[in-house]
């Protein structure tokens, strides 16, 4: 506005240099710049600032800050060795703080070294697999034929372990148990109205599985939306993580409504949002999520997840309200334990049921994350010692593992 001004009053040959130097110092600069800015606009026809390139960090670079404790000079070292062209560590704080000031979020260094070491250790019991099933020798136990229907008590058997964000041991699968068809039930309810639904239960439980597993095959015309919640999230950082699962075109905006405004075209086609983890959501957060599913122009099934989910949503009763169902994973029930664990992995199908209903009385009790890393550890036993037998003796031994000390 400024220079347009100052060239108006250039065109009618009545700008003085007492003209620069008013604007200059109403913008708060050196009047040479003012007279730079004029110069500009006269030579190029421009009375805004050049467009100047933005810093920015890819993703990977996040990883490695996050893995680095938020080391900014860490990083810095990292993008030397990885070679190219490298901005300059006072250029590169500048980024980091610019984009947390927006909402981006850090992780936990502690959370982010152990779901690398879980990954490294998912691959190794897989390559494990690889070359067992390769060397033929390494198992001492044949795969028996297939649980029949009189065996599978109206289990589905044989639904792929490939399913995103589900981790499975190798060679391992998924079973829809009685909880599943609860949940898919559920939710199936409130996507009918676009309502709200709480899935909540112990830790281990499958909660997670059992909702992705619900929306393996969802109606035409609906879309599903994993939200993750950040660790101690704030209202900036779940407005950045409802952005980001959403997908949306350009960078995060810097002002909350211009993000809200945006989060809002998304949502207005028929979509699922699912939050997991949501016991960590505090109420102003709560009190987000519920002003995005009550906005008039959304149309979302909203799905809140997690153990204690349910009681994080009791310290905001206007969504709790809203609640159309409150689902309860439970634990395995005593009979359903032996052919729910028999169809999700062969290595359970050469152990008798009475047998199986010992272990899950004597340490997974009816968990089924004890369940699966039991079963990675068998599997890692029997592919790692020539001798070694599925016995109480190793099982025992295996047992330490899997449960801390009492």
């Amino acid at each position: 506005m400024l220079v347009a001004r100052l060239l108006e009053l250039d065109a009618a040959g009545a700008l003085t240099t007492a003209h620069v130097r008013a604007g200059a110092q109403v913008g708060g600069v050196n009047a040479r710049t003012v007279w730079r800015w004029l110069d500009a606009a006269r030579t190029e026809g421009r009375v805004e600032r050049r467009p100047r390139a933005r810093l920015e960090l890819a993703d990977q670079m996040w990883e490695v800050l996050a893995q680095a404790g938020g080391n900014v000079a860490a990083l810095h070292r990292h993008m030397k060795e990885a070679g190219g062209e490298v901005p300059s560590l006072a250029s590169l704080h500048r980024v980091v703080r610019r984009d947390l000031q927006a909402g981006r979020v850090l992780p936990d260094r502690a959370v982010v070294r152990r779901e690398r070491d879980e990954q490294q250790t998912r691959q190794a019991l897989s390559d494990l697999a690889l070359a067992g099933r390769q060397g033929g020798d390494a198992v001492k136990t044949s795969e028996p034929s297939r649980l029949g229907p009189e065996a599978t008590s109206g289990l589905l058997v044989g639904e792929g372990g490939a399913l995103a964000g589900v981790a499975l041991p190798a060679g391992a699968q998924l079973v829809r148990t009685s909880s599943v068809r609860s949940v898919a039930e559920a939710v199936g309810q409130a996507m009918a109205v676009q309502g709200a639904v709480c899935v909540f239960g112990d830790p281990g439980r499958g909660k997670t599985a059992a909702v992705r597993m619900a929306f393996s095959e969802v109606p035409p015309g609906w879309k599903v939306t994993w939200v993750p919640v950040p660790v101690r999230p704030s209202v900036a950082g779940m407005r950045r993580a409802v952005f980001d699962a959403l997908a949306l075109a350009g960078r995060f905006p810097h002002t909350s409504a211009l993000a809200d405004a945006a989060v809002a075209g998304a949502l207005s086609e028929a979509r699922v949002m699912v939050v997991d983890e949501a016991q960590r959501l505090s109420v102003p957060c709560l009190e987000y999520l519920q002003s995005v599913w009550d906005h008039p122009g959304t149309r979302i099934t909203l799905v809140l997840c997690g153990a204690g989910s349910e009681r994080a949503l009791s310290r905001l009763p206007q969504l709790a309200s809203r609640i159309g169902a409150w689902q309860e994973v439970p634990r395995l029930a005593g009979a359903e334990a032996a052919p729910v664990v028999s169809g999700f992995h062969p290595l359970w199908r050469t152990v008798p049921a009475s047998e199986l209903t010992w272990i899950d009385r004597s340490c997974a009790h009816g968990t089924f994350r004890t369940w699966a890393a039991l079963t990675a550890h068998l599997q890692n036993a029997l592919l790692t010692t020539a001798d070694a037998s599925v016995d109480r003796a190793l099982l025992g031994r295996l047992f330490k593992r899997v449960a801390p000390p009492l």
